[in-house]
């Protein structure tokens, strides 16, 4: 199941967040004009929201609001997800900065064209110091009832959990780690489940017991396992969405960056499923840590 509708999130202030770089280590810190990267990352923007409505991609476009600041608004998959059973979950984030990002006035505005039955607010966790930030901690298989998560201090075993139980979904759970020994801190960047294919960097998968038991469950929901390396998950070569156009036509929305660290072998293996959508997100990719990927927040609840 791909998602038809998407929600994005127009930037107001862009920036590098100095709340989140200490778990993200995709993000690289700004030297420049805070304002001149804030327009950048605006062009980008748009040009990404273009590029897929060029391509028959239904949107849902919101801007930003300009007050709090909020540095990462762009990547809303962090605090909301839509489900087909007309449930939106609402999720727990840790830098206490981006927590403004969770709008009631979007669900609202959404339930004009969409029926949500129920609201799973996991927000109050916050106070715990318990975090699981959206599909960027969770990485969904929607059509086999299965969730994916590396744990890390973003991701928590306990709330994973628990909202598997609530989704009815199995739990995979499993710990990924970087070239320099640190947790990966979003399961998104170095997985993507797409309906009959996945790529996925499981050599960060350093426990033989959870490398294996993740790369079963692919298998077994007969899933083609597209394998990258470490030096391209660090090129958001798993940050990517499957997703479908008004046509029926299946896409791989991904980033230039992305693209570019792809061999030969392996858009190959990705052609006979989804044509690739390579998009330049430059600006938002290296001062923010996340890829196009993120930037998308799929809608699969039912239309009115």
């Amino acid at each position: 199941m791909t998602a038809k509708n998407i929600l994005l999130i127009r930037p107001a202030h862009f920036g590098f967040n100095t709340e989140t770089a200490a778990s993200n280590s995709f993000q690289h810190r700004s030297e420049g004009n805070e304002d001149a990267l804030a327009q950048k990352a605006l062009a980008e923007f748009n040009n990404f929201a273009h590029s897929l409505q060029q391509h028959g991609l239904n949107t849902f476009i919101f801007d930003d609001t300009a007050i709090p600041l909020k540095p990462d608004a762009v990547f809303p998959n962090n605090w909301v997800s839509f489900h087909s059973d007309g449930t939106v979950v609402l999720y727990p984030m840790q830098a206490t900065n981006r927590r403004a990002e969770r709008r009631q006035d979007i669900i609202d505005t959404l339930a004009e064209k969409f029926s949500i039955s129920n609201i799973t607010d996991l927000s109050h966790y916050e106070q715990q110091g318990k975090f699981l930030e959206g599909t960027g901690s969770i990485v969904f298989d929607h059509d086999n009832h299965i969730a994916y998560a590396s744990l890390s201090p973003r991701t928590s075993e306990e709330l994973f959990r628990g909202l598997c139980d609530t989704l009815a979904y199995r739990p995979v759970i499993f710990r990924s780690f970087d070239t320099q020994g640190q947790a990966i801190y979003h399961t998104n960047v170095m997985m993507c489940i797409a309906p009959c294919f996945a790529l996925v960097c499981s050599s960060s998968i350093t426990d033989a017991r959870e490398r294996e038991a993740v790369l079963d469950s692919l298998r077994s929901t007969g899933h083609e396992i597209i394998e990258i390396t470490p030096a391209q998950m660090n090129s958001f070569a798993g940050n990517m969405l499957a997703v479908q156009s008004n046509a029926g036509q299946e896409f791989l929305v991904l980033s230039q960056t992305a693209f570019k660290a792809l061999d030969e072998v392996q858009l190959e293996q990705i052609k006979p499923y989804a044509q690739l959508l390579p998009i330049a997100i430059n600006t938002i990719e290296q001062f923010g840590g996340g890829s196009a990927r993120c930037m998308m927040a799929e809608i699969f609840l039912p239309c009115k």
